[in-house]
């Protein structure tokens, strides 16, 4: 009896936190086109020449700090345990493969192995909440360049987004609960960065993107793949769930990269403001990964818990991500099942 092929696919992680791996995944990440969006000549030179050298021996100090002698890269990590989770969950019935865009497991080998089981069709699942052209449109470019070199092609389907799927949105709200965010100062939902120009590309009627006051606040049909927008309506999402006040929470988004500007406001200058304003404890989402990694691990707890302690804060804490939590593997079996 033929199967159902289900490809997971998260961002990736270095084979080791050794330098000569974390130059290796940064280059191919970064040479991605849709990841630095300018024009090959420049993009090479950015990369290889500036960036890769200088950042992959800091960057390879920071993964050492999250790195576990048991089990490796925590983002690695816990992928694992979400595609052994599914396949437990979903049966014979399907057989599932986890990929990473970059480095290993690699899509190509997936895809192979769906292959070589005679899947009946592929269902693709970029592991990213919110729609972006450079994680989910990404995916997409790699998965079909690959199928395309194959003589016949089972039918394929693209999971687009899950930003504002129930299940999802209840884990996140079930992991803060035992931090009880009422007791905290100001909440923060912190969004992974995309620089502006990106969003922009975005909005085909090239009246709307940034030059409509609160153009974000809300879901609409101009805006309805937009990174930023998609964002907003996941935090007002998990902020409902929990009965957060507007006036209690941020909006904001980290890990800029180069001198363009980036989706605002930067967290780094929420935390710095917040610490200013006498705030002491702040609780922060990450609700742009479904694995915690060193953006959640390290740079929210250890960057921007130093920053605001230096600036007279208390305390930062992270909500873990979605992880192996069941309801979050419920939300995958839902996904799969409904699409």
């Amino acid at each position: 009896m033929s199967k159902k092929g289900i490809l997971l696919v998260n961002l990736g992680t270095p084979d080791s936190p050794e330098t000569k791996d974390v130059r290796k995944y940064l280059n191919e990440f970064l040479m991605d086109s849709r990841v630095i969006d300018v024009n090959p000549i420049s993009r090479s030179l950015l990369v290889k020449g500036l960036i890769v050298p200088f950042r992959s021996p800091k960057s390879a100090k920071l993964y050492k700090k999250i790195w576990s002698a048991e089990t490796g890269s925590p983002l690695l990590h816990y992928s694992k345990l979400q595609h052994q989770l599914l396949q437990e969950r979903l049966g014979n019935d399907y057989q599932v493969e986890l990929a990473m865009r970059y480095q290993s497991p690699s899509i190509e080998s997936a895809l192979i192995r769906l292959k070589e089981s005679l899947v009946e069709s592929i269902q693709v699942i970029p592991l990213f909440p919110q729609y972006a052209s450079a994680s989910t449109g990404s995916v997409y470019e790699k998965v079909m360049g690959l199928l395309g070199q194959w003589p016949t092609t089972p039918p394929v389907s693209f999971i687009n987004s899950f930003h504002d799927n129930e299940l999802m949105i209840q884990t996140f709200a079930d992991n803060a609960k035992k931090y009880r965010p009422e007791t905290y100062d100001h909440i923060l939902f912190s969004f992974h960065g995309l620089p502006q120009r990106q969003l922009i590309k975005c909005d085909h009627t090239g009246s709307y993107c940034l030059k409509v006051d609160g153009c974000c606040n809300a879901i609409n049909d101009t805006n309805k793949f937009c990174y930023s927008a998609q964002s907003h309506h996941t935090a007002q999402l998990i902020a409902g769930k929990l009965n957060i006040p507007k006036e209690k929470y941020t909006i904001c988004f980290q890990s800029r990269l180069g001198s363009d500007p980036w989706v605002q406001p930067y967290t780094s200058e929420v935390v710095a403001r917040l610490a200013k304003e006498g705030k002491k404890r702040l609780l922060v989402f990450c609700p742009a990964f479904v694995a915690d990694c060193l953006e959640t691990v390290y740079e929210v707890t250890e960057e921007y818990g130093a920053e605001f302690k230096a600036l007279g804060g208390e305390h930062v804490q992270l909500v873990e991500s979605l992880n192996d939590a069941p309801t979050w593997i419920d939300a995958l079996e839902q996904i799969v099942k409904t699409n």
